[in-house]
Order: structure tokens, then sequence, then C-alpha cells
């Protein structure tokens, strides 16, 4: 009798847990597109992941029901988790630990009622109660991967207004999972579960207007003295950065990932760029690791770290003032490595072909390429605009000469055709056209 009672109860709360996983992952993506990614996290510390389509997912959350169950925040392209194939950006979040700090989750939780949400950020959609500390997830508009730098720079900021919550700058990448209600935390046992406060959708651009109005000066093409806002500058520079991360998996991806010869200086510059992206050296690491991992003839582990360990030093000296300082002397924007396109198409034989499926990494004759036709579809839409009028001014000119010719006609009906035609001013065949119209 009591091995029964067991058996029922945890079938009765697996079928609890399994609804609860579904509601959220259907809460947060019920209207996504794209891979969503579930993860769990093996013994050794690593993820095993798979990915499901969104009417796929509830069904198979069945098979990852247990200890430290994650699935990712945003949608991916294809079967991969990595920031270079991101589809959708689904929401910002940060995650609290504010166990670090002995902090009473209540306490915490009637700061934020009281002291943020609504005022300093926005009310979320969701908390996730993780087993020690809390995520707060705000749901996205669904906002295409080319707005990840302004994704980035609204999530810097409520990473920094919740800093003092412990607030995590290691989980602000966009490809970042976090716990799923339903699942549980290996580290004490607790059920992860959510609190869903509203389904309202934050649009991207707003949230900026709300709470980065600074980011709206890149638009302004009127001279202002004095710095730009730092904040501006950050905004752009991480733009060029992602541009860049692109067009390396782009290159990857051209040469079917076929780049022996080029496989540590793919692996420093990814590392370093996604270091200045993420401003996570660990996440950079790990995403680098993983690129390696997708070549025909991968480096070693230890072989991709020592490679690129200077990719990491370079980005750490843009936060030192010395550094930046010197750099500055020797003629250099500041520290870390800024590389022109002469010498990154050189150093990784980029082909002119190739050159035409990438963003920033081009030579003067692909930018003059580009810029010619830019130029003929700019005068192709003129030239049609243009038609457009000529089409209505001829036509005006037309009736204003016929009304003339009908007055004529009217008080002279028996002059002849040249004198008409001397009379309107115009010539004998454009009288006759004139002639059949009346």
């Amino acid at each position: 009798m009591g091995k029964g009672c067991f058996s029922m109860k945890n079938l009765t709360s697996t079928a609890s847990s399994l609804e609860e996983a579904r509601y959220h992952a259907w809460f947060h993506h019920n209207d996504s597109d794209g891979w969503i990614t579930v993860a769990k996290k093996t013994e050794t510390g690593k993820f095993q992941q798979h990915h499901y389509k969104p009417e796929e997912l509830a069904d198979n959350l069945t098979e990852w029901l247990g200890e430290d169950v994650y699935f990712s925040q945003n949608t991916f392209y294809k079967p991969q988790r990595q920031i270079q194939n991101l589809r959708q950006l689904k929401s910002l979040y940060v995650d609290l630990d504010f166990y670090l700090f002995n902090y009473d989750p209540s306490w915490v939780l009637g700061k934020l009622e009281h002291e943020f949400f609504g005022q300093a950020i926005p009310d979320p959609n969701i908390i996730i109660f993780s087993g020690q500390g809390i995520v707060l997830i705000w749901l996205l508009e669904a906002v295409p991967y080319k707005a990840l730098p302004l994704w980035q720079a609204v999530q810097d900021y409520f990473l920094k207004q919740l800093k003092e919550l412990g607030g995590d700058s290691k989980a602000s990448d966009a490809a970042r999972v976090f716990r799923i209600a339903g699942s549980i935390n290996s580290k004490n046992g607790v059920d992860v579960h959510a609190q869903y406060r509203h389904d309202y959708r934050y649009e991207l651009r707003q949230l900026q207007r709300d709470y980065l109005p600074e980011l709206e000066e890149t638009k302004i093409k009127t001279k202002t003295k004095g710095r730009k806002a730092k904040i501006v500058r950050v905004h752009a520079v991480r733009s060029l950065h992602h541009a860049r991360i692109l067009d390396l998996a782009k290159i990857v991806e051209l040469r079917e990932y076929d780049v022996y010869g080029h496989r540590e200086l793919i692996c420093f510059l990814y590392r370093y760029w996604l270091c200045c992206l993420l401003d996570d050296p660990d996440e950079a690491l790990g995403s680098t690791l993983e690129l390696n991992s997708q070549f025909k003839n991968p480096l070693r582990k230890r072989e991709v770290e020592k490679a690129t360990k200077s990719a990491q030093k370079a980005w750490e000296a843009r936060s030192d003032k010395q550094a930046n300082e010197e750099a500055i002397k020797r003629g250099y924007p500041g520290a870390g490595y800024n590389i022109k396109n002469t010498k990154l198409i050189d150093w990784l034989d980029i082909t002119e072909e190739e050159q035409r499926h990438l963003q920033t990494i081009i030579d003067g004759s692909e930018k003059r390429r580009r810029k010619t036709i830019a130029n003929r579809e700019k005068r192709r839409s003129e030239g049609v605009q243009k038609r457009e009028d000529y089409i209505k001014q001829h036509k005006a000119k037309t009736e204003h000469k016929l009304s003339e010719l009908k007055l004529l006609l009217k008080d002279n009906p028996k002059a002849k055709k040249t004198d008409l035609a001397r009379l309107l001013g115009v010539s004998r065949v454009h009288l006759y056209r004139l002639l059949e119209q009346i």
C-alpha cells in the first residue's frame, strides 16, 4: 500500500511539473519563430542540448524533466546556440544572485516592487524563482538579429540598474539559457517556479527611447560641441563588432568550414570581438570553442585557449586608462586591436567573391561596387518619380491647349490650320493631334 501511494504521488508530481514547464515555455515562446534550445547540465558541468521548433517544444519537454533543465530566451535560425545564429530577439533579462550578499528573498522582492518596477526599469513579464536567486524577464515584440547592438545596450542598462541587488553580468548575452519552471535546482533540491505578471510585449525601440534617450543622438546629423555621450559611442562600436562577428561566421560558412591555415586567427578575432560585444570573457571563450568545434579540422581545446589568450588581454586593456592613453599617443583610437580591412582581407585571404557576402570586411573596390549599385537604384527610383511628374504636367498642358483651341474654333470657324497652329504656338502635327481629341 505504502509503495503504491508513493508511486501515485510521484506520478502526480511529474504531471504537475510537466504542465508547469509547458506553460512557461508557451508563455515565453508562443509566437516565436526559429529554433529554441533546451539544455540540461550534466555531472561534468557541460550542457547537453537539443533544439526544437516552437510547435515541437511542448511535446518534447517530457524528455527533459528533472534537475537543471534550461531553455533559450531568444531563438536561432539554425539549431546551434550561438550569437551569429540569432533569429529573433524575444526578451531582455537580468539574473539576480542576491544570495551572494545574504539578502532575504522577500526583502529583495519588496525593494524591486517599491523602488524599481515602473521607475528605474519597467515591470517584468515573468519572474523565475530559480532555487537560489531570481531572474527578471521582459518579453519583447520580436526584433531581428540586426538589432543586437541596441538590444545589448538596453540589456546592459537594466543590468546596471540592478547591480546592487546582485545583477549577474555573466548572464547577459543574447544566447543565454535560464532554468525552466517545473525543473529542480540540484544545488539545493528546490523546485523552480515562475510568476507571470502580465503578457504585454515591450517594443525594444520604445524601451530605448524611455530609458536610453542618448542613443537618439546617433541619428542627429547637425554638429554639436563637446563629446558625444559615452553610451552612443559604445553602441556604435558594438554595432561594428557585431558585424565583424557575423562576417567571420559567414567566411567560415562560405568555405564550408574548411578553414585550415586560418583557424587560429579566426578563433582569435572571434574571441576578441565577442569580448567587446558581450563584456563577458567566459561566454566569449565558450562560443569560440563552439565555433572551433564546427571546423572540419578543429583545433584542440588547449590550442584554442593558447592561441586566443591575448585576445582577452587586449579586451581588458580597453578599460585600462594608461593603456588607452598610450594607444592614443601612438595614433590609435584607443587600446585593443584596431585592425584595418585591408589587413583582415590579406590575413584571411578573403576573395572578391567572398566580400560580396560580407557586411564590413570589404575593400575599396567592393565599396565602390556597392555605391554604384546604390546610385543606380537611386537614379532609377528618382527617374520613375520624374516620369510620373512629367506625365501629369504633359496632361495638364494638353488640356490647356485643347481649351484654347476650342475657343479659337468658336471665334474663327473657317480659320486655316496653319493660322490655328501659329495662334496656339504648336506645330501642324501637334494641331492635328489636338483636333482628333475634340
